[in-house]
């Protein structure tokens, strides 16, 4: 019988797309979003139930009417500037949420979860590439959302036999190559679609921020993993804890890692717009303007530990065909 997975958050960006990827390799997912950032169109067919992580009553009511063998958790608040403005609505959503979540399994004797973090976890730090022992200092209230959820998770993995992992992103791009699903932020903060929205006509321009930076044409350096590969490490992830021991005794100890998921490699923002140039064949308004603080010259990931352990690598590497994939979606190709 297939095993059923629980994804809070399905219904967003890299949810979405993950449960292709779920569907592909034999699960059935079950769709927990409160769509105040998620579309439910892009959950297609997968069983889709609108709610909150912070009701209790429901997980307790999810737990109890379905077989859920693994968590996928997605649901959460991500942008940085946002954090800032408002701390408490992403502690109240990601950290208090999660909490509720993780209770809710411990109660219900599920013990696997994949929990989608990020880079954001490293703060400014200056190495490159960045690795998974890197000291933990994010600067901003989303990026030490993220961190606080990692050492609940390591924590109750050692109290209460929990058995999770935690992935931590760089910059998702790109769309799914066949067309049936994108990236849909509103507002959109995310380099290649704002720089698509421009070769469309949906802006009048896109800047680039800094210009003398110590990188090979002066602009930011980003590594940039594809959505769907993304999506095909929450299942490589999802198979490893599933080698796991996969005992439910109460206080057994249990298992934590985390691992970065990055290319290794990164394009800089004037290699993103040119390569959009590339793509769409639009001359589109480029601006240069003053660094923005706070932006690191190079964030690069070191995602060997992932390939090793996992036995998952990038299988579309090249910038030109996530911004392909991306104006695909967007229909425009």
């Amino acid at each position: 019988m297939a095993k059923t997975i629980l994804v809070p958050g399905g219904a967003g960006f890299i949810g979405s797309h993950t449960l292709l990827a779920l569907k592909a390799a034999g699960y059935t997912p079950l769709v927990l979003d409160n769509l105040s950032n998620g579309h439910q169109d892009a959950v297609l067919d997968a069983n889709f139930i609108e709610g909150d992580i912070r009701d209790e009553a429901l997980l307790d009511q999810l737990f109890e009417n379905h077989a859920i063998d693994a968590v996928v958790h997605f649901a959460a608040f991500i942008e940085a500037g946002e954090s800032v403005r408002d701390p408490m609505k992403f502690y109240d959503n990601n950290v208090a949420g999660s909490l509720n979540l993780v209770r809710a399994m411990v109660r219900h004797g599920v013990r696997k979860m994949v929990f989608s973090s990020t880079a954001a976890v490293y703060g400014d730090s200056t190495d490159a590439p960045l690795t998974e022992d890197l000291p933990k200092v994010p600067i901003n209230p989303y990026g030490q959302t993220k961190w606080a959820v990692e050492c609940m998770l390591r924590d109750t993995a050692a109290a209460d036999g929990l058995q999770a992992i935690a992935l931590r992103y760089f910059n998702a791009a790109g769309a799914d190559p066949e067309g049936r699903l994108g990236e849909r932020h509103d507002p959109e903060t995310h380099l290649i679609p704002l720089v698509l929205q421009a070769a469309s006509g949906q802006r009048d321009a896109i800047s680039i921020f800094g210009t003398d930076y110590d990188t090979r044409d002066g602009t930011c350096i980003r590594d940039y993993i594809h959505v769907a590969d993304l999506a095909d490490a929450h299942v490589k992830a999802l198979e490893h804890l599933f080698t796991q021991d996969d005992s439910k005794v109460r206080g057994r100890r249990g298992f934590y890692d985390a691992f970065n998921l990055g290319n290794g490699q990164g394009f800089s923002v004037r290699e993103v717009v040119d390569a959009a140039k590339q793509v769409t064949g639009v001359d589109f308004t480029v601006k240069e303007e003053e660094r923005r603080p706070g932006d690191p010259a190079v964030l690069v990931a070191n995602a060997e530990k992932a390939r090793t352990t996992l036995g998952w690598s990038p299988s579309i590497p090249a910038l030109e065909d996530m911004v392909a994939h991306a104006w695909n979606f967007m229909g425009q190709s």
